[in-house]
């Protein structure tokens, strides 16, 4: 009687001996995180689609500003897809094999580490185009953000192989029972640095350079002067908003990664139970959904070429050459 009772709390209630055990919540609990976490999911994956789509598409948004951001979209919609192992990893049971184990915590973080490069890129972006406008066309080119968008996920690729190659020769090594999640890693500071610490202090310096010169363009408009000049060129106010846009979905990015790499730098993260670090892993998937949320409020091409991909409008001859801007 007693291993009947035992089995329900089992992930895998045929191996009595061997299996994890579940999370025991309320049901009430339970279903409302699963639909939260999926609806979450779904949105994430439609909105950074229509991103994907629209930047594609439409060759008026075809610059290199709107590849950085195609890239991050691209990182963002393969979060909306992890999002659903995470899902199933609320109740502490994986299901899904030891290989998969390791294959998902290899695509987590080579997604993640090319999503917070693709933000670095964008940073570098905006403070050439605001601080250094005159040679903005001639430094920011196409070619080189598609290189530079090329290198970065093939770094992120094959950094993150290297350094989970002992997972993938011994999958399920660091697993105590069946069902578990678990990869130990010897995640010193040096990796901390080279994959968040460092990209996070380019990334603010670069845009306290941008604020400063957004401020004195905003002194200067005033004042009545008319325009900023910086090194003998105007600073377009559509580059001040784009640098606005982008600061704040720089900023909803430290606020969602922040618990997880604060966690990691404590060296807290083993006191966590396997539930708890999923909603932490969520979190900080979390902002994938929001940047395309960010995107619909602050730009209105993103708006208008929703509208043009719902109604299937991209579906009509020359569709692409549709003024969006």
């Amino acid at each position: 009687m007693m291993a009947m009772q035992e089995q329900p709390a089992l992930c895998f209630p045929l191996l009595v001996n061997t299996s994890c055990r579940r999370t025991q919540r309320l049901p009430s609990v339970v279903a409302l995180s699963y639909m939260l976490l999926s609806v979450i999911s779904l949105i994430t994956f439609t909105l950074n689609l229509l991103v994907i789509i629209s930047i594609s598409h439409f060759k008026e948004l075809h610059t290199p500003t709107n590849l950085l951001l195609l890239s991050l979209a691209a990182s963002d919609f393969l979060v909306g897809f992890l999002m659903l192992f995470q899902i199933f990893l609320l109740d502490g049971c994986w299901f899904f094999g030891d290989v998969m184990c390791v294959v998902d915590y290899i695509l987590g973080y080579v997604i993640t580490s090319a999503s917070i490069g693709s933000m670095v890129l964008i940073s570098v972006d905006r403070y050439v185009a605001i601080c250094d406008p005159l040679h903005y066309p001639i430094k920011v080119t196409q070619i080189r953000v598609k290189m530079c968008v090329f290198l970065c996920w093939s770094a992120s690729l094959v950094f993150n192989c290297l350094y989970f190659f002992e997972s993938l020769k011994q999958p399920g090594k660091s697993n105590t029972c069946v069902g578990e999640c678990m990869i130990v890693v010897a995640a010193g500071m040096t990796d901390l640095f080279f994959s968040f610490i460092g990209p996070l202090i380019v990334i603010v310096f670069l845009y306290v350079r941008v604020f400063v010169v957004a401020m004195s363009h905003a002194r200067a408009t005033r004042s009545h002067v008319g325009i900023v000049t910086l090194r003998g060129s105007a600073i377009k106010s559509s580059e001040l908003k784009a640098a606005r846009t982008l600061g704040v979905v720089v900023v909803v990015l430290i606020v969602c990664i922040l618990p997880y790499f604060c966690i990691t730098i404590s060296k807290q993260d083993v006191s966590l139970n396997v539930s708890s670090a999923a909603f932490i892993i969520c979190l900080f998937y979390f902002n994938s959904c929001l940047n395309p949320l960010i995107y619909a409020i602050f730009y209105p091409w993103f708006r208008k070429s929703i509208k043009l991909i719902v109604t299937l409008q991209i579906l009509k001859p020359d569709s692409s050459q549709t003024s969006i801007m």
